[in-house]
């Protein structure tokens, strides 16, 4: 029992917390810290786990983990089955992010952000190849669409109005955010191509009945246009980590005393997981978020016919939103602390890796798996997304946000899921004149 030192206080080396014998051994140290291995790394690894599930309150909703793979291995009603997943890989995506960040801290910020943004797209990337080997190929591509479209204007948007309620204007690396901004826009590009040549080849013959002859003609430009993107890709890459690494460093460079004495408490805070730990949980994490998406994407065609909803807006509006919570998240707490440049390469950087490598890549796997996944998304959806990627390019432009320029991408988001909601599957794809109209206008 802790005793007085005279005045009424408790002495403060007499700490003697009841439970805190019980994870200590006989020296006082605790069990995860013990000399003896088959004490030690019981504990450690228990310990370990525990810090990890309480990093984050999203972590409760693992319970529904368990729940989403019984109710699809017992064949549960498709409603059960979808609404189970869908919530268990929102919780696998935290924790993904976070394994993610634990393994970023030894690489440095510039190579920590882009292992960040890459494992932080890893869910979009195994529910799509999920979706792609069973040939939803209108479920990859409003994947892909919707992922990009939910991190440039949902994330961007809800950093700016959180960063804008505290404070006045914010300011972010221009020079950063303008390369980013550009590349999203020869992505733009990229899908309004093929689908202005389809419309061109339809009105060409309309009389033809024959699609094979002009589906084989986008294959032959989707995958020129992707071995392409993933050239662009790398050598941004090259761009970023070598030859102009200083305009990407600039800031942690210049940064003061106290940016750098947070960062280093940051991470010492993160050293929570070692290296080889981190590993190992992004591969159970990765292996989980697999099972789930599979039996999350075999219950979409069930949802589709008995909820009546689109594959389009599940695939554009509801996967993403799983897909992204770790980095809706994230984003809005850096913008919170004033870190909008962190912000920005967690939004624009995120979808502008989807654009230039991972719909390339599922490009190209479809290729090699004979499935003919191409880079023509339907009219409305090309024209949605370039109008986007302008509004996005106006805002960011000048290096500076407020509360009110998220508001507008906010607005914007919402208009494209209400449009997306009434918007049928089976909606024709020609609209040439939508395209030329838009980029008349533009």
């Amino acid at each position: 029992m802790p005793q007085g030192n005279g005045n009424g206080q408790v002495d403060a080396t007499e700490s003697t917390p009841l439970l805190g014998h019980l994870f200590k051994n006989k020296d006082g140290k605790p069990l995860h810290e013990d000399e003896r291995v088959w004490v030690r790394w019981p504990m450690k690894t228990s310990y370990i786990t525990y810090k990890t599930l309480v990093s984050n309150y999203v972590n409760v909703m693992l319970v529904f983990v368990p729940l989403g793979i019984i109710a699809g291995a017992m064949g549960w009603s498709p409603t059960a089955v979808f609404v189970l997943n869908f919530l268990a890989i929102i919780p696998l995506a935290s924790l993904l992010s976070f394994a993610t960040e634990e393994l970023s801290v030894k690489l440095g910020q510039t190579l920590g952000g882009l292992l960040n943004a890459t494992f932080g797209n890893a869910v979009e990337l195994i529910v799509s190849i999920v979706a792609l080997k069973n040939g939803e190929i209108r479920i990859v591509q409003s994947s892909m669409l919707g992922s990009i479209l939910s991190n440039i204007l949902l994330v961007l948007g809800c950093c700016f109005l959180a960063g804008g309620i505290r404070y006045h204007e914010q300011t972010f690396n221009e020079t950063v955010a303008s390369t980013m901004s550009s590349l999203m826009a020869v992505a733009s590009a990229s899908l309004i191509i093929p689908a202005t040549l389809y419309a061109v080849l339809s009105k060409a013959d309309p009389e033809s009945k024959d699609k094979k002859d002009k589906i084989d003609k986008i294959l032959v430009l989707s995958h020129g246009t992707a071995i392409i993107l993933l050239l662009l890709y790398v050598l941004y890459l090259f761009f970023q980590l070598k030859s102009h690494a200083d305009f990407f460093d600039e800031e942690t460079a210049g940064g003061d005393s106290e940016n750098s004495e947070d960062n280093h408490n940051k991470t010492e805070e993160a050293q929570i997981l070692s290296p080889w730990a981190a590993g190992v949980a992004l591969i159970v994490i990765t292996v989980a978020v697999a099972v789930c998406a599979e039996y999350l994407v075999d219950s979409i065609d069930a949802i589709v016919q008995t909820a009546h909803i689109s594959k389009t807006f599940i695939g554009l509006i509801l996967l993403p939103i799983v897909g992204n919570a770790a980095e809706h998240v994230t984003g809005v707490v850096v913008a919170w602390k004033n870190k909008m440049d962190l912000a920005i390469g967690v939004a624009i950087g995120s979808s502008m890796q989807i654009a230039l490598l991972v719909t390339p890549f599922l490009v190209i796997l479809g290729w090699i798996i004979g499935q003919p996944m191409t880079l023509h998304f339907e009219t409305f959806e090309t024209v949605v997304f370039f109008l986007s990627v302008l509004v996005v390019n106006y805002l960011i432009q000048d290096g500076k946000s407020n509360y009110l320029e998220g508001a507008m991408l906010l607005g914007t988001y919402i208009i494209i899921a209400l449009a997306f909601y009434v918007y049928p599957d089976n909606a024709d794809g020609g609209g040439s004149a939508l395209i030329y109209s838009t980029l008349k206008l533009i």
